[in-house]
């Protein structure tokens, strides 16, 4: 299961929260946003087809961090911020994913 999938089955199981992901798509800055199940690109095209991973396998995770939803752009309420792939992988398979 790619790390997009897990993801997205995390904000299934706490859809009170928005997950925020800075990655690196081919060298080029991406950030999406995780809510309810469903992820999407705020800097590139996101595929129409939710079978269409938002973030492609060669994608490089920087950091991940969790808010409270829905999000607001221009008042983001952060539950915590700046977190590893590593740190939230932990938490993944902490909740069985």
């Amino acid at each position: 299961m790619s790390i997009i999938s897990r993801l997205e089955s995390y904000t299934l199981k706490y859809p009170q929260e928005v997950l925020l992901v800075q990655a690196t798509v081919d060298g080029k800055p991406d950030q999406v946003v995780v809510f309810k199940g469903f992820s999407s690109s705020l800097m590139r095209p996101t595929a129409f087809d939710p079978e269409v991973p938002t973030l492609p396998p060669q994608a490089v995770v920087i950091q991940i961090d969790r808010l409270e939803g829905p999000y607001q752009p221009s008042s983001p309420r952060y539950i915590e911020q700046g977190l590893s792939l590593d740190a939230f992988t932990s938490r993944l398979l902490a909740v069985g994913l």
